[in-house]
């Protein structure tokens, strides 16, 4: 599959960064980003894509420019998405990299903390992806839009349950629009990375099976290019380690996750 225009909902994210590196070998031209901080989202583009290109990649060749887009203003959502497909042209892979993290919250959050993480993980991204839809099929060529979940929506645990609640919200509607553009040439794909070691992880302890921004962002080039599969762990073996904790009586799940 070739892989010419990337456009990053939640472009300032560290992982979002990594997905478009390492997509670039598959013939990237042009990467659009959809940040809340324009000037840092393409900086840290920017940044991945010259490490590749210092590696003998394609980095250097690739257009990078950003707009302004915030999750949370729904209201503007459909005339944002609309004039970036119309100026940018339609992308060949959505990259929906929105999302706040609420490791070790809990009961910690108020009423407001947990309105905002609700709407940062799943209510504006999933308005932004209603959105975006209807214009990727109306382009009627193949695309690929990657969600990127976590392994924390499989079984949410105290110590992030808000956020765990939140990204379950997102990775639903997500399979739920796979299935309702699977007559198009639109697929979804939903990725489901473990810890994470990155800028917004800096602090907290490792989980056990821990990745790289790098390596999620590789998974996710594999699945695009290679199609087949709609839902992709990193690493691969959690996935059959939480379909068994999926369904472990909850008291053996708490004393599983504790306080992770």
């Amino acid at each position: 599959m070739t892989v010419e225009t990337v456009l990053v909902l939640g472009g300032g994210s560290e992982i979002g960064a990594a997905v478009v590196a390492a997509l670039a070998p598959s013939g990237v031209r042009r990467v659009v980003l959809a940040a809340r901080d324009p000037d840092d989202a393409m900086a840290r583009v920017r940044a991945a894509l010259a490490d590749l290109g210092t590696a003998g990649g394609s980095g250097e060749q690739v257009e990078v420019v950003a707009e302004r887009w915030d999750a949370l203003d729904v209201d503007r959502h459909a005339a944002v998405l609309a004039s970036l497909v119309d100026r940018h042209g339609p992308p060949d892979v959505v990259v929906c990299a929105v999302g706040l993290l609420g490791h070790h919250a809990g009961l910690a959050m108020g009423p407001v903390e947990v309105d905002t993480m609700v709407r940062a993980n799943f209510a504006g991204p999933a308005a932004a992806l209603a959105g975006l839809a209807p214009l990727l099929v109306a382009a009627a060529r193949p695309a690929t839009v990657v969600v990127l979940s976590s392994v924390a929506a499989a079984r949410p645990r105290r110590s992030n349950y808000v956020y765990g609640a939140s990204k379950a919200g997102l990775d639903a509607f997500a399979q739920g629009l796979g299935d309702a553009l699977v007559d198009t040439a639109v697929r979804v794909v939903v990725v489901r990375p473990g810890f994470v070691r990155s800028r917004m992880t800096t602090g907290l302890d490792p989980a056990p099976m821990w990745r790289t921004p790098a390596q999620v962002g590789e998974a996710v080039a594999a699945a695009v290019t290679r199609p087949g599969r709609e839902v992709v762990w990193v690493p691969a073996r959690l996935g059959p380690l939480m379909a068994a904790l999926g369904v472990a009586p909850r008291w053996v799940w708490r004393r599983v996750a504790a306080d992770r």
